[in-house]
């Protein structure tokens, strides 16, 4: 059991990740970028402390779903409850997709444990800040041209950065 500070969650999304997903909306976010489609996950002080042995039940009771999507806000302002949360999905089969407002190499370059046992977890990372210059709705999973959708999967294992095909 652990507790996670949270916006909201949608338990039926296809916008955030391939497949049906259940999206987490973490609370709090450094990054106030223009044109967030989120502003009212920006508050560290507002939204709701959620368990997330609940958010996992609640999870599990859906058999459509792929996966989980991690967003914001700032996941990886809370890394260590999600990594947590993110092994245990993978342990019912499910995939774990977040968004990050930090790129991956800002992410790597933080060098802190609970942050490297988040990305280690992670199946797919869409990374960098959305940028409302670069916004593009044509897009798939992700709002601006500078954002990466990352395959983590194939990252760890090559030691360089892949991005996922997204056909």
């Amino acid at each position: 059991m652990a507790s996670i500070k949270i916006a909201g969650t949608v338990n039926d999304s296809v916008v955030d990740g391939e497949g049906w997903r259940f999206t987490i909306f973490t609370q709090g976010c450094p990054h106030h970028c223009a044109g967030c489609q989120n502003p009212q996950t920006h508050d560290f002080q507002a939204g709701r402390e959620a368990d997330t042995d609940d958010l996992l039940q609640e999870i599990l009771e859906n058999p459509l779903l792929a996966g989980v999507t991690f967003s914001g806000g700032e996941p990886f302002c809370q890394p260590a409850p999600l990594a947590q949360l993110a092994a245990q999905l993978h342990e019912h089969g499910l995939d774990v997709w977040s968004y990050s407002g930090y790129t991956l190499q800002e992410l790597q370059e933080m060098h802190r444990p609970e942050i490297d046992a988040l990305l280690n977890e992670i199946d797919v990372l869409v990374d960098g800040r959305f940028e409302l210059s670069e916004r593009d709705l044509t897009l798939s999973f992700r709002g601006s041209r500078n954002q990466r959708v990352i395959d983590m999967k194939k990252t760890r294992e090559t030691g360089t950065i892949v991005l996922k095909s997204l056909d």
